[in-house]
């Protein structure tokens, strides 16, 4: 295809690269990017952004939820801001693109703003949210709810694998749990968050970018299994009450479900089993749901479905069940605003526009219930993310931020 990117975008394009990998050193576990929320490589990373915010004549800070903010003044002090950004945050083992990419983009506009020594009608305010994966305790999007005035209460009072409370990590972390409760982004205009697609359509169209939609609707569910323990050689298998058998039932009924009905998602994705001995059947069992739709109330009926289904297996099979709701939001459909305006962008670069939903939960999810919200997709080869393999080109990332430039430069409040 013929690029509409000007060379200053390429090479600034190149530039956010180079930043993504340095950025991807830090990480919790050597030799793979682990970055979860609150810990040493988050506090590490979210410095090393201050830093570089610093450098840019941006004044950044860690705010009550964890998340990194700075603002860049517009014309008029005190102006209506734009948000733009991303998490930095990742799931283990974890691609380094996911989140990053926006957030850094973020910072790359305002730094290619402030070399022109460009001030805009509205402020731009950048966002690295800490809290989006959920990887280190059950709740997830803390830092973008805390922002649209929306911190779930019971987040603080969980504990992690090792028995931390996140009302004290977050202490530590620099933030302040008591104000993240009363956390509210006023000011704020609009909200646009740049993002890898992590699906493989916008490669399969061959296209650079796209401008999403609507993102699904999600409920994640904590299942706890109850059996008995016995000694595998000495008890016979008709008088076993095994959590792990009953659970893995269950985790096929899961499948089975979402097969079908097109557009549903169901992922089992995380088991563990006590006692964990080879030679012992085991009493417990406790594993994941994810479930996902672009309707709500698909998503409610198979949530119901599966919790029925779940029910019966454990009656079948002596055990005791239990399923607790940890995380729900439902589908949410972008501003026609800013997917109008990013859809302009978009096409200003001589790349057809192809507007997209989003199977994937975002930050941009939350915010877009306190203000207008949406997001743009950059692609990422063969749809892969939460994953080291994922993977992005240097042209791909030059048109993501040139789109998100250009969009913010022509945004005007209201």
């Amino acid at each position: 295809m013929t690029s509409g990117l000007s060379e200053a975008e390429r090479a600034a394009g190149s530039r956010l690269m180079a930043r993504l990998a340095a950025f991807a050193a830090f990480t919790d576990e050597p030799g793979r990017l682990t970055r979860l929320f609150l810990s040493d490589a988050h506090r590490r990373a979210a410095a090393a952004l201050i830093g570089w915010c610093a450098e840019a004549g941006i004044e950044a800070r860690i705010d009550a939820a964890g998340n990194v903010v700075g603002r860049w003044e517009g014309r008029k002090a005190g102006a209506p801001a734009l948000l733009v950004g991303s998490h930095i945050d990742t799931v283990r083992d974890a691609g380094r693109y996911d989140g990053n990419y926006g957030a850094l983009a973020a910072l790359a506009v305002v730094e290619d703003l402030a070399r022109r020594g460009e001030r805009l009608d509205h402020a731009l305010e950048i966002v690295a949210f800490g809290d989006e994966e959920g990887g280190r305790w059950r709740t997830t999007l803390t830092g973008s709810r805390a922002l649209a005035g929306d911190y779930p209460e019971d987040a603080l009072d969980q504990k992690d694998s090792a028995g931390i409370l996140m009302r004290d990590a977050l202490a530590r972390f620099g933030g302040d749990p008591d104000e993240a409760l009363r956390l509210r982004a006023d000011g704020v205009a609009a909200f646009i968050e740049a993002h890898i697609e992590q699906g493989p359509v916008l490669e399969a169209e061959g296209l650079p970018i796209g401008v999403v939609s609507a993102i699904n609707g999600a409920t994640r569910l904590e299942v706890g299994v109850d059996g008995v323990s016995g000694h595998a050689g000495a008890t016979p298998m008709r008088l076993r009450r095994d959590a792990f058998a009953a659970a893995a039932e269950m985790a096929l009924m899961i499948e089975r479900r979402a097969r079908g009905e097109a557009d549903l998602v169901a992922t089992v994705g995380r088991m563990e089993v006590w006692p964990g001995a080879a030679n012992v059947i085991p009493g417990h069992a406790q594993f994941s749901i994810d479930i996902r739709a672009p309707l709500d109330p698909r998503r409610e009926a198979a949530l119901a479905d599966i919790r029925a289904e779940i029910a019966a297996i454990a009656r079948a099979r002596g055990v005791v069940a239990t399923a607790a709701i940890t995380h729900e939001a439902g589908a949410f459909t972008c501003d026609p605003g800013v997917v109008s305006g990013l859809s302009a962008a978009v096409g200003s670069l001589g790349v057809p526009v192809r507007v997209l939903p989003s199977g994937a939960g975002h930050d941009a999810m939350a915010i877009g219930r306190f203000r207008p919200s949406g997001m743009l997709f950059v692609r990422c080869k063969g749809g892969i993310s939460h994953n080291p393999l994922e993977s992005i080109t240097e042209e791909d990332c030059a048109f993501g931020l040139a789109a998100l430039t250009r969009f913010v430069r022509a945004f005007r409040v209201g």
